[in-house]
């Protein structure tokens, strides 16, 4: 196993006995339009869904607490600095975590998109620093970025086959669809099997 692959197992070694917070973070974008995903349909059937007008935009900007299994996201119509910065304020606030006083300490894997190099961000990172440290991704490696696998099942299971009105409606819907998975991770496992007598 590489030097990362090794360093992201003693996190989450370390994230799971709780001594630290554990964040992937990542921001991909969802369409208006339908993400399709796989389907079956009679042979020769010509599957079609209606897309009416241009598709809009919608940034997921997240994190996925990776002991808690619980996926934060934020949404915005940009994905900007100004964008992270938010989410980046919302884990403050998520966390209770205060410049001066955190309750553990937080590791934040990132890869090195500009979104998370700019000025703004370092910034904004390098306020976090007593705190908050970056485990920074080799380029072209979402294989180690474990969010990644939530953002395919969002799109794949959550948000395909639909076309929305709007951005506001696809906001709405990925705000839901996040509620749902997050529900679905923190399920016991055998919450609805019943036990045979």
């Amino acid at each position: 196993m590489d030097r990362i692959g090794l360093r992201c197992r003693l996190l989450k070694a370390q994230a799971e006995a709780g001594d630290i917070v554990l964040l992937f973070g990542d921001e991909p974008e969802a369409l208006t339009h339908p993400y399709l995903a796989h389907v079956w349909a009679r042979r020769g059937a010509d599957l079609r869904i209606p897309a009416p007008g241009q598709a809009a935009k919608v940034a997921m900007l997240g994190v996925l607490d990776w002991a808690a299994r619980e996926l934060v996201v934020q949404t915005s119509r940009t994905k900007r600095s100004t964008d992270f910065i938010a989410l980046l304020e919302q884990i403050d606030t998520q966390y209770g975590l205060t410049p001066d006083q955190a309750k553990k300490p937080v590791v934040l894997v990132l890869d090195n998109g500009p979104i998370h190099t700019s000025k703004a961000t370092r910034a904004a990172l390098a306020e976090r620093a007593p705190w908050l440290t970056v485990e920074w991704l080799p380029k072209y490696t979402p294989e180690l970025n474990d969010i990644e696998e939530l953002w395919r099942d969002l799109k794949q299971h959550h948000l395909a086959h639909q076309t929305f009105a709007g951005p506001d409606d696809l906001d709405c819907a990925i705000h839901e669809a996040v509620r749902m998975l997050n529900r679905e991770r923190h399920r016991h496992p055998l919450a609805n099997h019943r036990i045979a007598a």
